[in-house]
């Protein structure tokens, strides 16, 4: 006798959570998460089967296959918001729940099922809230991998490699994690090296005065530092992130080196914070870089902090010197006993590293200490400098009025204010001094642009003054004038703008003895060349090409970055004094706006004995949350 009532259609949808949700099988099955059912549909059959149980919605969904034979069982693995995993095994159209998982409070917010390595051994992955990945291996227990980093939000997605010998998992803020099954011991899972970065727009990029490494700050809050992994006894050289300076509460914006191991940066807020390289770091960059302590910090290194730490709701990275460090916890000890045990203050533990940290070192133990904060700006900082000699700052920050948009100079041995030149009326975007320090360039939304003047320095430091500038009735650029960049002789200076244009002025080398001859001095030296889109960032090379020509890169809009290269031909300028050399393809460029540019101080490539090389190096960051490092051969431009 047929049942009274039977289903004769269910039209649902796949529940709106990570890319877990769904999963294919063989045969064209497909299993994901309805509301609080697992579904498993059969395109080819039109056919749908719900497996209830779960309470919650259905967060993520993994099925194998246990053989390659027809008839083999499939195996399901369901994870939903009641703190439950479900494990499945459907044989021909019976389906049945073999295991349950609890997970307390938390719940798993992703799945993935394997085999172990040269057999049927079924092994679950589970990414939960809880920072850490679960594996379970049938009837042979439990291992657990992780992160043991305090500012994370758990793992949102986990996957085995083919063979199972693997697990790669990404957390929410986007860091990747890889384990990998030791061959020794088959239940112990490593931690390895791999690749990391911004997980949000990359406003800011610099090289260190010695080009041995770049620092970038981006709008996920952090700033970040790279640099070359020379591995003993062999040629090879990558680039890896080996320390996270700061970890904010405030969207990043700029920053500026002030010497090898020492920077300034500027968030959105109205203070500058400057930061110090402690000696764990320089052990460790010494480590992995391969370049010997001794060139790296001198007689004094002994009097720097081990580290850094965050107190608990601040903003300020403390140091923390060898006396303030606490003592190993004993793996037997109970440290749950109490609420201050349970909810303890996050301290720096000094590591030795001979390679690059995996992401829960770079959370904790890589932080620097904060040794200043400048205090002067109204509104949130926008753009900073520092000299070639690293003794004057100078910051600005987002304006709508002209009290606001003055530029304030900082001295770097008070750490006090110098001097406010006011001059522009609106935000300031970026600020250059010329490489000789005689001179500082900026240029503004007001599509404008400044040059100050170094004079007679006061007690408290160099004093500066204005002695040539744009304004309505000279200015060149009809759009706001986003960077700007010198040539490596002081001589003459770039500018790129919204209005497309890229415009070289000088010389700013010629004698003055009034304001008005230097006014008048300074004037566009090249033809407005045409770089097709919106300039967003402008950067000349320290060195030249073999016959004498500048290397302009210039970033656009669009994400491209072109090369180019200029040299003054005679008294008038002409459109053969630019030289377009490389335009780069999508698969180089950025897929977004280029935020900065910045070429190596110095030839040669970072990580290479190759000083005096025909190879230049350029940084750049975009805001499609990338910082990439190009190779360019300045004798084939």
């Amino acid at each position: 006798m047929a049942a009274p009532v039977s289903v004769c259609h269910v039209a649902c949808c796949a529940n709106r959570v990570g890319g877990g949700a769904v999963s294919w099988g063989r045969g064209g099955l497909v299993a994901f998460g309805s509301c609080r059912d697992v579904m498993l549909y059969q395109p080819a059959l039109v056919k749908s089967i719900p497996l209830e149980g779960h309470t919650e919605a259905v967060c993520a969904v993994d099925a194998v296959y246990q053989s390659d034979e027809p008839d083999s069982n499939l195996l399901i693995a369901s994870a939903a918001s009641d703190s439950t995993v479900r494990i499945w095994s459907r044989h021909d159209s019976e389906v049945k729940c073999i295991e349950v998982l609890q997970f307390g409070n938390g719940f798993v917010m992703d799945v993935s099922l394997s085999f172990l390595p040269g057999s049927n051994v079924p092994v679950l992955a589970c990414g939960g809230d809880d920072c850490k990945i679960n594996l379970f291996i049938q009837q042979n227990g439990q291992v657990r991998v992780g992160e043991v980093g305090g500012n994370t939000l758990g793992f949102f997605d986990c996957q085995f490699s083919p063979d199972g010998s693997m697990i790669i998992a990404h957390a929410f803020h986007g860091a990747f994690h890889l384990w990998k099954q030791t061959s020794i011991n088959k239940k112990e899972w490593a931690p390895e090296v791999v690749i990391s970065g911004h997980f949000n727009s990359v406003e800011d990029v610099q090289w260190d005065p010695e080009g041995e490494f770049i620092i970038s700050v981006g709008s996920d809050q952090t700033t970040r530092l790279f640099a070359p992994w020379k591995r003993k006894h062999e040629t090879e050289v990558t680039w890896h992130e080996i320390a996270r300076p700061q970890v904010h509460g405030y969207d990043m914006r700029c920053l500026a080196m002030i010497g090898r191991f020492q920077f300034v940066s500027g968030a959105d807020e109205k203070v500058l914070r400057v930061f110090c390289a402690p000696k764990n770091f320089i052990e460790n960059f010494s480590n992995i870089t391969g370049i010997p302590m001794e060139k790296l910090c001198s007689h004094q290194s002994s009097d720097l902090p081990e580290g850094a730490t965050v107190p608990a709701l601040g903003l300020s990275n403390k140091a923390v010197f060898e006396g303030d460090m606490p003592a190993q916890v004993a793996e037997d000890e109970e440290t749950f006993n109490t609420i201050s045990n349970q909810y303890r203050e996050i301290y720096f533990q000094p590591l030795i590293l001979t390679e690059p940290p995996q992401e829960d070192h770079l959370l904790q133990n890589t932080l620097w200490p904060e040794i200043r904060k400048l205090y002067g700006h109204g509104y949130e900082i926008f753009c900073v400098a520092c000299n070639n000699s690293n003794t004057v700052i100078a910051s600005a920050c987002k304006a709508s009025k002209k009290e606001h948009a003055a530029i304030i100079l900082w001295s770097t041995s008070s750490w006090k204010k110098i001097q406010r030149l006011p001059f522009h009326n609106l935000t300031v975007t970026q600020l250059a001094f010329s490489p000789n320090d005689e001179l500082l360039l900026a240029v503004s939304r007001d599509r404008n642009w400044s040059l100050w003047r170094k004079e007679d320095s006061s007690e408290s430091g160099p004093v500066f003054s204005c002695c040539a500038y744009t304004d309505k009735n000279t200015a060149v650029h009809s759009r706001i004038i986003w960077s700007c960049d010198w040539t490596p002789d002081s001589k003459y200076f770039v500018t790129g703008s919204r209005d497309k244009k890229v415009i070289i002025w000088g010389q700013c080398d010629l004698p003055a003895t009034t304001e008005g001859s230097v006014l008048d001095s300074i004037k566009p030296c090249s033809t407005v060349l045409d770089a097709g889109d919106s300039v967003t960032a402008v950067s000349i090379s320290r060195l030249l090409t073999p016959d004498g020509r500048y290397v302009v890169a210039v970033g656009l809009e669009n994400g491209k970055i072109n090369f180019y290269t200029w040299k003054q031909s005679g008294q008038e300028p002409t459109v053969s004094d630019w030289t377009k050399c490389v335009e780069m393809d999508n698969s180089q460029s950025h897929a977004l706006a280029v935020k900065r540019l910045c070429w190596r101080h110095r030839g040669g490539r970072a990580g290479h004995s190759d000083e005096n090389s025909e190879w230049l190096q350029l940084a750049s960051c975009g805001a499609d949350h990338c910082v990439k490092i190009f190779n360019v051969n300045r004798f084939a431009l």
